[in-house]
């Protein structure tokens, strides 16, 4: 995904078709690694995309309700507020905002959530 400025702290990312429901992909917004995650009810959220317990992508990972699940060592964090459920990570992510403007998907980088 190529994310394009727009004004105010938010940042375009994506378009509201291009995540199907259940899934996950990277965006660099302003210099930071985003996982898009489009939970299983069809909301978009958008985490750090660093694992805190192994350094890899989140976005590789698999979406399983409201919980992206680390590809390398199972690890599963609730993409709402970027806690994880259960070891081996310990430290949450980066939460960051979303906002849905008509078909369009913005992010914030510069306010972190949790």
């Amino acid at each position: 995904m190529s994310a394009q400025p727009v004004p105010d702290t938010f940042t375009w990312v994506c378009h509201v078709g291009d995540l199907e429901p259940g899934s996950a992909a990277q965006a660099e917004i302003d210099g930071v690694i985003v996982a898009m995650v489009r939970d299983g009810n069809g909301d978009y959220h958008a985490l750090n995309d660093r694992c805190t317990h192994a350094d890899v992508s989140l976005s590789e990972g698999e979406v399983d309700g409201c919980t992206l699940e680390c590809w390398l060592h199972g690890s599963r964090f609730d993409v709402r507020t970027g806690d994880p459920s259960g070891p081996p990570a310990t430290i949450p992510v980066a939460v960051y905002p979303v906002k849905i403007d008509g078909d369009d998907v913005l992010v914030s980088v510069t306010t972190e959530g949790s």
